[in-house]
């Protein structure tokens, strides 16, 4: 896959024609994960002759690369229905390392939009110890997944996570695989029977499947620590993750390391399970007593870092006992003038899917239309699509306030074939004022009226939560 090479610049407007270019060979990498997801909708007990030839092209796709002999014998063995757990691995590794290259052209081509280069920072292998007979139950489960199909599966076949997930959840080390079979599962049971749906998500699903498969390896998960920062960070907005079982808040920032080295893009996350009871702004009573700097995102403050670990991915493995807050840091003068120069993270291996891309940009100087209930911003003349689907409904940020703004700050993500920018924040025009407005702005709290009036209602909830799981314990 190739994209066309264009000089590098700062500003996302000045280049947002490159968002429409066609990558050379980005539809057949596609295509061919598209032919074997099919295959996962009529499963690979008995395979019939159109998921057979969806193996094939798998096959062929990751022909010539160091995958294409173990992945050829998986798609013979399956197209007779003889795949082992071995072989089902290999499917997944195929898929993945496809969509890992779609991954990769991608973000080519937004480095050059956004004019930031990306680190060249080798990461680690992982590698680490985790309880063998653990990933291998979890491979055994997500290996009858795949024999039944999405179409085949019942109540009999999704329980079967159900133990291995309670067996992992205790320990940290397998806590990342734990909660992606836990939300997996719980997906799969609410279509149950398969056969009864009349839309499959083919596309997520064989997601799941295919990266919870990998998982299972040996230290796949592994997050390696690779050093420590020591600086001054500056948050730019905070992307909030909600599924019924769990919910998560991830923090977009420019680190400036106290070397004076150049700075750089990082994320700092926090994950907690939750009831599907607790919506909206009572997710931030979940999360903010995990970490300082969700309210140091509401007060709109930097924070000073000491020996804070961090990933080669640019991930910040949050500790308030190395953070404290610091002076106030206006977010869009961060985005104006830090953002520009700070080089992106590199991506590890099993990170690497379009889904996945996430790249924080600045724009300003656009023009907003709505048509159909969607949102476009053109800019420089070229048209970008905003989801304004994942603004989440825990903050004060709209699509209402998102189209009468002037300044957007976002996250540009790719899905279903074309580029979107998802807002974190606006700059807008309120009574002949400029305001900046924020998904996060409720995080650490808030005076703000609806905020408040959405506290006390996920108070009450919590309380009652509370009191009925005491009452359960006292039993």
């Amino acid at each position: 896959m190739g994209v066309p090479p264009r000089e590098l610049g700062s500003s996302v407007g000045e280049r947002a024609d490159l968002l429409a270019e066609t990558i050379d060979g980005l539809d057949e990498a596609l295509a061919a994960v598209d032919a074997f997801d099919r295959t996962l909708v009529a499963g690979l007990l008995r395979p019939q002759s159109a998921p057979a030839a969806g193996l094939t092209e798998l096959a062929h796709a990751v022909a010539g690369t160091p995958l294409a002999a173990r992945v050829a014998e998986a798609a013979e063995k399956a197209a007779v229905g003889a795949a082992s757990e071995d072989h089902f691995v290999a499917l997944a590794a195929a898929r993945t390392a496809l969509l890992g290259s779609v991954h990769d052209a991608l973000m080519t081509l937004v480095e050059q939009v956004a004019g930031r280069p990306r680190s060249e920072e080798i990461l680690p292998a992982p590698g680490g110890q985790q309880t063998a007979n653990l990933l291998a139950a979890a491979r055994s489960w997500l290996s009858d997944l795949a024999r039944s199909g999405w179409q085949g599966i019942d109540h009999d076949v999704v329980s079967g996570a159900a133990h291995v997930v309670s067996a992992m959840l205790p320990d940290p080390a397998m806590r990342r695989l734990a909660t992606l079979l836990d939300g997996f599962a719980a997906e799969l049971a609410a279509s149950c029977p398969g056969a009864a749906q009349e839309r499959i998500p083919a596309r997520r699903w064989a997601d799941l499947w295919s990266r919870a498969m990998l998982l299972t390896l040996p230290g796949a998960a592994d997050v390696p620590i690779t050093g420590t920062a020591t600086g001054r960070l500056l948050p730019l907005g905070v992307d909030v993750h909600e599924h019924a079982t769990a919910a998560q808040a991830q923090v977009h920032a420019v680190f400036e390391p106290a070397d004076g080295a150049a700075p750089r893009l990082v994320r700092a996350g926090v994950s907690v399970p939750k009831p599907d009871t607790i919506v909206g702004a009572g997710l931030w009573q979940l999360l903010r007593p995990h970490m300082s700097l969700l309210t140091a995102v509401s007060e709109g403050r930097s924070m000073d870092l000491v020996d804070m670990p961090v990933t080669a991915e640019g991930d910040l493995v949050w500790s308030d006992e190395h953070a404290r807050p610091s002076e106030p840091a206006d977010a869009f003068a961060t985005a104006r003038v830090a953002l520009p120069t700070a080089t992106s993270p590199a991506t590890a291996p099993l990170d690497r899917h379009p889904a996945r891309i996430a790249v924080p940009v600045f724009l300003e100087g656009y023009a907003a239309q709505r048509e159909d209930d969607e949102l476009t911003f053109t800019v420089a003349g070229h048209p970008l699509a905003v989801d304004t689907d994942r603004i989440p409904t825990a903050g004060p940020l709209t699509p209402e306030a998102v189209a009468a703004s002037t300044a957007c700050i976002g996250l540009l993500r790719w899905d279903a074939g074309k580029f979107s920018v998802q807002p974190l924040a606006v700059e807008t025009t309120v009574r002949k004022k400029t305001v900046a407005i924020h998904a996060g702005g409720w995080a650490g709290g808030t005076a703000d009226k609806a905020g408040v009036k959405a506290e006390k209602a996920a108070t009450d909830a919590v309380a009652v939560l509370r009191e009925r799981a005491g009452r359960l314990l006292r039993k």
